[in-house]
């Protein structure tokens, strides 16, 4: 992880809130989705709990006082099936990232950070719970908005020149990205991320973001097991072929992209 100081460097100035909704996806960008301290998956719910709507889930994670929200998704719950299921989006939002949402309003509540963006959360601390509550609230935010219901195919434009340069064509992107997806050990995220003109493909664990490390990210897939096991059981691999072939959301990878 690096330093204040070096993170300063790289990043040179800090996002408005306006420019942070738009690498981020174009969401309010107000959330954290909620674990233990150490970054770990939510304890499992109770069949009565499973039976809560995740509106209102979601809901119960805005009390009075905080300073963070749970954004909305960017498409209904059953928009992105068969391919990832209404159900794995009503426990995968409603419960994991609702959850961070509630863990870092009350870490920072009376705090230094109660005024800060979420952003300057993620990019000014380091390791511990405020780092993995907040990184997580970025990054499942950023994972809703790297998909689309109308996703797949190709990048356009010139994001698909930076993509060829950088991989030799979409197809060998797409190769590159699933093996690291599928070979990720654990729990993290894969990303496309930016510097500059240049791509290239960042694997993080856990919590880690490439947001903190001064790169651009473009898309990600999260490989946590919660976000695929209702749909595809231990294989990781079938979710992540879905993910490429039929969710990535070109789009908003090329505006990020030349923003």
């Amino acid at each position: 992880m690096q330093s204040d100081e070096s993170r300063v460097r790289r990043l040179g100035r800090k996002l408005s809130r306006r420019e942070f909704g738009v690498l981020a996806g174009g969401s309010v960008l107000a959330a954290a989705c909620g674990g233990n301290d150490s970054g770990s998956e939510p304890a499992p719910t109770t069949a009565a709990a499973a039976a809560e709507t995740p509106a209102t889930t979601a809901a119960a994670a805005k009390k009075p006082g905080m300073t963070f929200e749970l954004p909305p998704l960017p498409y209904p719950e059953g928009a992105l099936a068969p391919h990832v299921s209404a159900r794995t989006l009503s426990f995968h939002y409603g419960r994991h990232h609702a959850g961070y949402v509630a863990k870092l309003a009350g870490l920072v509540d009376g705090t230094d950070h109660e005024n800060s963006t979420l952003e300057e959360i993620v990019t000014r601390t380091g390791p511990g719970a405020l780092f993995n509550n907040a990184a997580q609230a970025w990054n499942h935010d950023f994972y809703w908005h790297s998909m689309s219901p109308a996703g797949g195919g190709d990048p356009a434009g010139a994001l698909a020149e930076a993509v060829d340069g950088a991989f030799g064509s979409a197809d060998a992107f797409k190769e590159e990205f699933a093996a690291a997806a599928r070979s990720k050990f654990g729990s993290g995220w894969v990303w496309l991320t930016a510097a500059g003109d240049s791509l290239r493909i960042e694997a993080t664990d856990n919590a880690d973001t490439p947001l903190a490390h001064g790169l651009t990210p473009l898309l990600t897939i999260d490989v946590w097991e919660h976000a695929y096991y209702l749909d595809y059981q231990n294989d990781r691999a079938a979710y992540v072929d879905a993910f490429i072939e039929h969710l990535i959301d070109w789009d908003s990878a090329a505006a990020r992209f030349a923003a």
